[in-house]
């Protein structure tokens, strides 16, 4: 099976951030402050910053730790399982971190047989925090990040859009984007960032995925399909594509449905070098088909091709 590149590994690390924090099941606990600390490990993309050598392009250490220090100083918590959960969530509303470890543990708890420390450690992804509703949740997909650089300027579709990661970055970068969906509730989730963003160049539409066939021909330049699979809206997708346009596909592999019963329905995964078969009109630029990790995956196929001008 071909190598499946992993996702981001750079990383920057923050080693015991000292605090004295408000904490406990008790009142006594969460009435005096304690000692506590935090050790972070924050995946992001330190290739444009090392390059520039300039700390407007990656994330400012300096800055966590004060949000960290002054979350952790001001506000009380019955669980550091709350504590942890509220500063993953601080971290990842407001810095372009994609993935992060966190470790926060009291360092004198109030337990006799403990000589050392006691807390909890998570793993947070982009897009699963409760950030507030200006701010846009997840980043956009690592398969598009990569293969930016093939699209060219004009008119996008992002099909199965969501909430609009992918369509947000896009309209970013200066593309008219249309995002389509069946959820409504995404789609005004979308619609709210967008005006947040004063992005100008997206358009909405609500449609029946399973029943719509109505794809204008040859009239995007790109489009977009992540973690979606209809099999017989492939060739409509094909013709809507312009001469010389670029498709993104990435969605799960059987593979993952067997080993995590992920998605739960087997049609809905690819077979193995699938992909490349139902787009075997195109000319393909980049693909790859694998796992991430060995162990808990995800199981994907992910590709780049384009239509013959």
């Amino acid at each position: 099976m071909p190598f499946y590149k992993p996702y981001q590994t750079d990383r920057l690390v923050v080693e015991h951030l000292a605090f004295d924090g408000y904490c406990g099941v008790t009142e006594v606990e969460r009435l005096h402050p304690q000692p506590m600390a935090v050790d972070l490990k924050l995946t992001i993309d330190m290739a444009s910053a090392a390059a520039a050598d300039d700390l407007g392009r990656t994330v400012d250490y300096a800055h966590v730790a004060e949000d960290m220090s002054a979350i952790a100083g001001s506000e009380r918590f019955h669980l550091i399982e709350a504590l942890a959960e509220r500063l993953a969530n601080a971290i990842l509303s407001k810095y372009p971190v994609r993935e992060l470890e966190l470790w926060v543990r009291k360092l004198a708890p109030p337990l006799k047989p403990v000589k050392g420390s006691v807390g909890v450690c998570i793993t947070r992804r982009a897009g699963f925090v409760d950030a507030p509703s200006h701010v846009a949740q997840e980043l956009p997909a690592e398969w598009l990040l990569e293969h930016t650089h093939l699209l060219k300027s004009g008119r996008a579709l992002d099909l199965a859009s969501g909430r609009g990661r992918n369509t947000l970055y896009l309209a970013q970068e200066g593309f008219s984007v249309e995002a389509w969906d069946w959820d409504p509730e995404s789609l005004r989730s979308l619609e709210d960032k967008a005006a947040n963003l004063g992005l100008k160049n997206i358009s909405t539409r609500l449609v029946d995925l399973e029943q719509t066939k109505e794809f204008p021909k040859q009239a995007y330049q790109v489009i977009l399909v992540f973690y979606y699979l209809q099999r017989n809206v492939i060739p409509h997708l094909i013709g809507a594509l312009a001469p010389g346009g670029v498709l993104l596909y990435e969605t799960f592999l059987i593979d993952n449905h067997e080993r995590f019963n992920h998605p739960r329905r087997r049609e809905f995964c690819l077979g193995r070098n699938e992909l490349l078969s139902l787009f075997k009109e195109l000319r393909v630029l980049a693909y790859r088909e694998g796992a991430a990790h060995p162990d808990h995956g995800p199981f994907v196929a992910s590709l780049v091709a384009e239509r013959p001008s």
